[in-house]
């Protein structure tokens, strides 16, 4: 009997081996992909790469392999791009070859390739189009969504000063300031914060950015359209959650380093007082005169490196790539934490420190590896609001508010919660403090 079970898991390993063989072969005969560590069968790499530690695993492999590598999930190859030069020559030298899009094992069954997150060629190009049609017309990057971020900061301090200096949990203050500027986008109108239905929905979408790292009448007779309602639905339902929990996340991280670092923290306040005072509500004017805020906030993305790995892509066609050639369809991995810490373009990369966007007179200085929303044709369609509501949220806040943490600043932890799709932040309390 035991005889029996050994020579049938000999001949599955074996066979799965074959298959695997075929497969590579198959893959080999198209093209030549980069080089990387040798996949056994069925499981591919998962050995070398830690399930709980996916980001570190493959930066060290990197080490190995160099910039340009592939590893197997299972028997899927995915070729990752590590540091600033070669994400950038794949997706903005090459930004129509590298436009594709892989679905997340764990999203698969909600957006089935559906949606302008997850969607391809023309789908995806109709979806793009459309969505950024709407939110211009919506009034992205205008005034008129000025003023319903510094409406919903006016609200969110109004609960902070309910808080009366007591410690706090900011998580879903945050999350619902956030995801009500969406709300007022998408259905013209805001939630209160005690509403049931609306706490429902910011639990439902902070869980699930957890457990990853764990139709129009003029177009229903046109079957070449893909305006239709699951499209639709599915394309809102990317707004609301890469709306609410990237910002809110960042927010959260922010907090956090300005509690850590008040030097940093200090000198963010003299500015404010000094360019705006206590008498009017902040504006995104300001910004042009607040050169220290707006380095703060750019460190702190680069800091929190929110997406590490990026969103999947893939390549539409053939694609030849420093000497290699990448067969269509092939999942492409742009590791945009080891962008956002490549050493060549930041001087000590994994420290916090404004004056990475800061030149030697005080001036706000831009830096290309600076992709914490990608980069390429498929760059976050949401770029400019997300940067208007972290200027105005933080600055508002920080207007009013002095943030003071629970424990010495040397003892704060920056560990986040969970790290894989996400670096989700931890768990903590502040108090807010009126100046």
């Amino acid at each position: 009997m035991e005889l029996n079970v050994t020579v049938t898991l000999f001949l599955v390993a074996f066979i799965s081996w074959l298959l695997v063989a075929v497969a590579k072969r198959k893959g080999a005969s198209k093209g030549k992909l980069p080089p990387g560590p040798t996949p056994l069968p069925l499981i591919g790499n998962f050995l070398q790469i830690k399930s709980s530690e996916t980001l570190t695993s493959l930066i060290k492999l990197s080490e190995k392999y160099g910039p340009v590598f592939t590893v197997y999930f299972g028997n899927r190859p995915i070729v990752i791009l590590c540091g600033f030069e070669a994400v950038k020559e794949a997706l903005i030298n090459k930004a129509e070859e590298f436009s594709g899009r892989k679905t997340m094992p764990t999203l698969e069954r909600t957006f089935q390739g559906y949606g302008v997150v997850f969607s391809n060629g023309d789908r995806w190009k109709q979806q793009r189009r459309f969505s950024l049609t709407i939110l211009r017309n919506f009034g992205m990057g205008k005034k008129s969504i000025e003023q319903r971020i510094q409406e919903e900061a006016q609200f969110l301090l109004e609960e902070f000063q309910k808080t009366s200096e007591k410690p706090f949990d900011p998580l879903f203050f945050l999350s619902r300031a956030i995801s009500n500027v969406i709300c007022s986008i998408v259905f013209g109108d805001r939630f209160d914060y005690e509403d049931k239905e609306f706490l429902a929905l910011m639990k439902i979408m902070n869980d699930s950015f957890r457990e990853m790292s764990t139709a129009w009448a003029q177009e229903k007779d046109n079957p070449a359209s893909e305006f239709n309602v699951k499209n639709l639905e599915l394309t809102t339902l990317s707004l609301f959650f890469a709306g609410t929990e990237t910002v809110s996340s960042t927010l959260r991280y922010g907090f956090l380093l300005l509690m850590k670092y008040p030097e940093v923290q200090a000198k963010v306040h003299e500015e404010i007082d000094r360019v705006i005072g206590q008498a009017r509500v902040p504006n995104i004017e300001d910004r042009i005169q607040m050169p220290y805020m707006d380095a703060v906030i750019h460190e702190v993305q680069r800091v929190s490196d929110l997406i590490p790995m990026g969103v999947p892509h893939a390549v539409t066609c053939d694609t030849e790539f420093r000497g290699y050639v990448i067969p269509k369809g092939t999942e492409v991995y742009p590791m945009l934490s080891t962008v956002l810490h490549d050493p060549t373009k930041f001087k000590n990369p994994n420290s916090f420190n404004p004056e990475n966007f800061l030149d030697a007179s005080g001036r706000f200085k831009k830096n290309e590896a600076f992709m914490p929303f990608s980069a390429g044709k498929r760059i976050c369609l949401g770029e400019a609001l997300a940067r208007m509501e972290l200027f105005l949220f933080f600055t508002t806040i920080l207007q009013r508010f002095w943030l003071k943490p629970l424990v010495a600043p040397r003892d704060i932890d920056l560990t986040p919660q969970e790290s894989g799709f996400a670096n989700v932040p931890p768990v903590y309390k502040l108090s807010v403090v009126p100046r």
